[in-house]
């Protein structure tokens, strides 16, 4: 892994367990094997609410419920839309496009994805020469929304940690520029206090709505926050 060029780490690999639910229902004596930091992630799994909503429910991630939520705040799923999910391992997205009713989605992660059925699971990077393009052609045509939930492994510094950050956002939100229809919605990941003002500016004259929305499905002490543009010009 290390032998990679740096753009290519783009994604965090699951701490532990499954896609299907990152092993979250495994027993808590399985990490006293596990590092400190393991265990710690483990604990925090299984004693969070929406982590135990989602095993119960079968979503695969407790990050389906932020979808949820901006959805039903926004609309920004209508039905038959097209529908692509940047950074979509382990699938909890592409399960709410559909179940709301989307007629395409195809997602794409360095991650490979557990099949879906009804989407198009793509294990690519997102910033690689052609994936933009096979993204669309397996989607059959323009799509109605564009998700970004993709980040960076942290490398402990923080203005590198930050610049990394911005870039897959600018990359996210050029594609949604470049191939959403008129009237199309674009969501990507932040975190508060982050500047991401030059794209910020170029969202707002590319779209008639932009607002930041920090769900509740969204850990109280992480500073994540996401960034909703609305009406494609």
């Amino acid at each position: 892994m290390s032998d990679e060029p740096e753009r290519r780490r783009m994604v965090r690999p699951p701490s532990g367990g499954t896609e299907a639910g990152r092993g979250m229902g495994q027993k808590i004596k399985t990490a006293d094997k596990k590092s400190l930091s393991s265990q710690q992630w483990i604990k925090r799994q299984l004693a969070d609410p929406w982590s135990e909503r989602a095993r119960a429910e079968g979503w695969r991630s407790r990050a389906a419920f932020k979808l949820i939520e901006m959805d039903e705040r926004l609309g920004l799923i209508k039905k038959g839309a097209r529908v692509v999910d940047l950074g979509a391992a382990p699938g909890g997205w592409v399960q709410v496009a559909l179940k709301q009713g989307a007629s395409a989605v195809v997602g794409v992660d360095l991650l490979a994805i557990n099949p879906i059925p009804g989407a198009v699971l793509i294990q690519a990077d997102f910033t690689d020469p052609g994936v933009d393009d096979r993204l669309i052609e397996a989607l059959g045509g323009a799509p109605d929304l564009v998700l970004s939930d993709m980040a960076h492994n942290t490398v402990g510094h923080r203005q590198t940690d930050h610049l990394k950050i911005i870039a897959l956002i600018e990359i996210a939100a050029d594609f949604a520029i470049r191939t959403l229809k008129p009237g199309g919605a674009f969501v990507t990941k932040n975190f508060q206090g982050g500047d991401a003002g030059g794209v910020l500016e170029r969202l707002r004259a590319e779209f008639t709505d932009v607002r930041f929305i920090k769900p509740k499905a969204s850990r109280k002490d992480s500073s994540e926050v996401y960034v909703v543009a609305l009406g494609k010009l």
